[in-house]
């Protein structure tokens, strides 16, 4: 019934595949766990002993789109359960959550994510931050806009639906996947439900290089903006960046990151991060990409 997906890259997982194991086997249902190390440097996966589990080795790392691409065609049941490698169950209930939710006719759920009450320290505070406010958000708020809180780090999704949305997006690599993967739900019309089945996020970068990975996510959907004409979308900062390009506004905002970009970071890098100057930043930073590309 269940296909267990799990990618991973240098981050041992074995904490992780142990707890979902022991609650597969008391669910009493057919499941299968499959690790995909993508590439990685380190031996942390090497081996295991629990039943139904296997590691699948890359040699060379793929990313993270083929990587769930690779593991999806690999998995023998119709319900495909994608989790992150840094990531822990919040409760002992979790695959017995999902397989409840499975009763209801829709084509994917969203568990949803969950970070640790205690601050971090100061180099990691942004991402911290960010989570806390944009990503920790009860399932009944999120079902409100289905597809704009799409984590990918928790899903549940029936193979089919997996297989025709991304194939899509296989061949390219980068960060930023979840904004166009929410935006071809949405466009495939793909029946999405959120439920309070919450990971905790363990991996939390630190704050400058969640800063790059929040500028590789900005140029990411710029590209699909530009290349496969998203239109049914629910992206915040794709809908803002739509209405200052309709406005003829996207100067104004280059401008501002350009002024500002070195007292933004600042204040990004900082014990006490701003999620506004971070989605400010986003922003601007979006429109300077693009009237560099507009003007070369």
């Amino acid at each position: 019934m269940l296909s267990v997906l799990i990618p991973t890259y240098n981050f041992d997982v074995s904490k992780l595949i142990t707890i979902i194991h022991s609650q597969l086997v008391k669910s009493a249902i057919a499941f299968e766990i499959i690790v995909l190390e993508d590439g990685s440097t380190l031996e942390t996966n090497s081996s295991n002993n629990l039943s139904s589990t296997s590691i699948i080795v890359n040699k060379t790392n793929i990313g993270r789109v083929k990587a769930r691409q690779s593991l999806a065609l690999k998995a023998k049941y119709d319900w495909l359960l994608f989790l992150d490698a840094d990531v822990l169950p919040k409760s002992n209930q979790f695959i017995a959550n999902y397989i409840k939710a499975t009763k209801f006719d829709y084509d994917t759920y969203f568990g949803g994510f969950a970070y640790y009450e205690d601050k971090p320290e100061q180099s990691f505070v942004l991402r911290w931050k960010y989570g806390k406010t944009k990503e920790q958000i009860d399932a009944s708020i999120r079902n409100k806009s289905p597809y704009k809180v799409i984590i990918s780090a928790n899903y549940l999704i029936k193979k089919d639906v997996f297989n025709a949305i991304n194939l899509k997006i296989e061949d390219n690599k980068g960060y930023g996947f979840d904004n166009y993967f929410g935006a071809l739900l949405q466009d495939n019309k793909a029946k999405v439900w959120h439920i309070n089945n919450e990971v905790y996020h363990l991996g939390i970068e630190k704050s400058e290089l969640y800063l790059k990975k929040k500028e590789q996510a900005a140029l990411t959907l710029l590209h699909f903006y530009k290349t496969e004409g998203i239109n049914n979308h629910s992206n915040d900062l794709l809908r803002l960046f739509s209405k200052l390009k309709s406005i003829k506004l996207t100067w104004f905002f280059s401008l501002i990151y350009k002024v500002f970009k070195n007292s933004m970071k600042k204040n990004l890098l900082s014990n006490s991060p701003s999620v506004t100057t971070l989605q400010l930043y986003r922003i601007s930073f979006m429109c300077n990409a693009y009237k560099k590309e507009i003007t070369v």
